[in-house]
């Protein structure tokens, strides 16, 4: 399931909703994205999450697409916000549900880096005084190219 939209998310309804009704389900993992302050800079007053519709959610289900794929899930969920949001403030919740523990581990990660690179999503910082659109990083980079290898 893919959910792109404004407002925060309840963690526990949306990981109850993914899983209620299939009893083959022996495991969830999921992670839970925070806008996060830079200790490098400034204090962060906000960031700005902007998007595409329609576009967005076509490559998120692309993305979701191949995890499973490549991982026996059972159930797949990403929501990602977008707007205005404070420090602190939830961004993207992404599970996985799989009979066993691995698959939800692994399609959870996947899922994860590649909605860090391949998501089409544009992020701002605020600072106040100063603003800047945040690039992607090196790192993140090279965790997608790992699930190629």
């Amino acid at each position: 399931m893919i959910i792109v939209q404004r407002e925060d998310f309840e963690v526990g309804i949306e990981l109850k909703r993914l899983t209620e009704g299939n009893n083959e389900i022996g495991g969830v993992c999921s992670f839970i994205g925070l806008v996060r302050d830079s200790p490098e800079k400034e204090s962060l007053e906000a960031m700005t999450l902007q998007h595409y519709p329609g576009m967005t959610e076509k490559e998120l289900n692309r993305i979701d697409d191949e995890a499973h794929s490549r991982w026996p899930l059972e159930a797949s969920l990403i929501i990602h916000r977008y707007g205005r949001l404070q420090p602190g403030e939830q961004i993207v919740l992404v599970a996985t549900a799989s009979a066993h523990r691995k698959a939800a581990f692994e399609g959870c990660e996947f899922l994860i880096d590649f909605l860090k690179t391949r998501a089409p999503f544009w992020k701002k910082e605020d600072y106040g005084l100063v603003t800047e659109w945040v690039g992607s990083l090196e790192a993140d980079n090279r965790a997608t190219e790992k699930w190629y290898e």
